[in-house]
């Protein structure tokens, strides 16, 4: 095929008859298979969002899908309780044919033209080392690294930890510990606990009984949930198994306990260390060295950007924010 122009190119708002073309584009590009759990994770990830389905961008030459670009709605609660409707720039591919010829900013920056006229207050993702310049050339700003602190089980998990330095698997390991988070969290209680959660500290997702049946009820991630005395109402784990590298790790995503028991925190973290068999648990945030064995792991943790749509929108500096491990593990 001889090479377009690119004022040959069309850069349009995605359609649903599109979809075909943007999972064939996507295979090779993010590494996706053909089979039925991808085609199911692109389904539950763009189309069952309880935020609403994601907003796309297609380029278009000669009818072909030849590049895509997709943001994913979220929702996040500022101090003080205002709701503000946000996307996270996720999922972008160019056909190898069309690369090297603007595409990717092409569509990223008709999303920025687009976005503000749906009411969305600011983007935010954690690009990785190659992408996050292009980002930050398009007006982003690097907020922060979001810090992790760690708690690795044995002297034996210590050594393979240290050859982990590689990024963890998208799926999940089985695993029979706890109960499985679907399940948990369609029980009457959920409501309840989300009511007696506590004031936000920092931009935070707004946690609905929706939102949490969602992000952990995708059967193939296996999300397991520890709960205190068989009671939801009481507070929450949220975590899954995966392999990185030679490791077992464990990523603690949520704690979601009622404001009025601070105490049942720790309980639910050590009931998790206990019942995971994980070479090392990991999460965002917590003290530099705790009594439960986690410790600041130094130079580890995703790197938070953020571009703001509207005039005032917080989310500049890292202390504006309240992020969990489940918010960022993996979109």
């Amino acid at each position: 095929m001889t090479a377009a122009t690119d004022d040959s190119i069309d850069v349009r708002v995605g359609e649903p008859s599109d979809r075909l073309q943007v999972l064939d584009l996507l295979r090779p590009t993010l590494g996706w298979s053909s089979d039925d759990q991808f085609r199911a994770f692109y389904s539950w990830k763009h189309e069952e969002n309880p935020f609403g389905p994601s907003p796309s961008w297609v380029a278009v030459d000669d009818g072909e899908v030849v590049g895509f670009r997709v943001f994913l709605r979220w929702e996040h609660v500022a101090p003080g309780g205002e709701v503000l409707r946000t996307v996270r720039a996720v999922d972008t591919a160019t056909r190898p044919s069309h690369q090297g010829r603007g595409i990717f900013r092409r569509l990223t920056l008709r999303a920025l033209d687009d976005l503000p006229a749906q009411g969305v207050d600011f983007v935010f993702n954690t690009p990785n080392d190659n992408s996050r310049p292009g980002y930050l050339k398009m007006g982003w700003s690097q907020v922060g690294q979001l810090g992790a602190t760690v708690r690795v089980s044995s002297p034996m998990s210590l050594l393979r930890v240290a050859r982990a330095r590689v990024p963890a698997d998208l799926w999940s390991v089985r695993s029979s510990a706890g109960q499985p988070a679907a399940e948990v969290l369609t029980s009457s209680g959920v409501a309840e606990l989300v009511d007696s959660l506590g004031p936000t500290i920092g931009l935070s997702t707004h946690r609905t009984p929706a939102y949490l049946r969602w992000r952990y009820g995708f059967a193939p991630l296996s999300y397991r949930a520890i709960t205190l005395r068989d009671d939801v109402r009481r507070g929450v784990a949220i975590f899954r198994l995966r392999r990185r590298g030679p490791a077992l790790e464990c990523a603690l995503c949520e704690i979601l306990l009622p404001a009025r028991a601070p105490d049942v925190r720790r309980a639910l973290v050590r009931s998790v260390v206990r019942a995971c068999g994980a070479d090392y648990v990991i999460r965002l945030g917590g003290s530099a060295v705790d009594r439960d064995g986690f410790a600041r792991a130094p130079k580890q943790g995703p790197v938070l950007t953020w571009r703001p749509l509207r005039a005032g929108a917080i989310g500049r500096r890292l202390d504006d924010w309240a992020l969990t491990l489940g918010d960022v593990e993996l979109f």
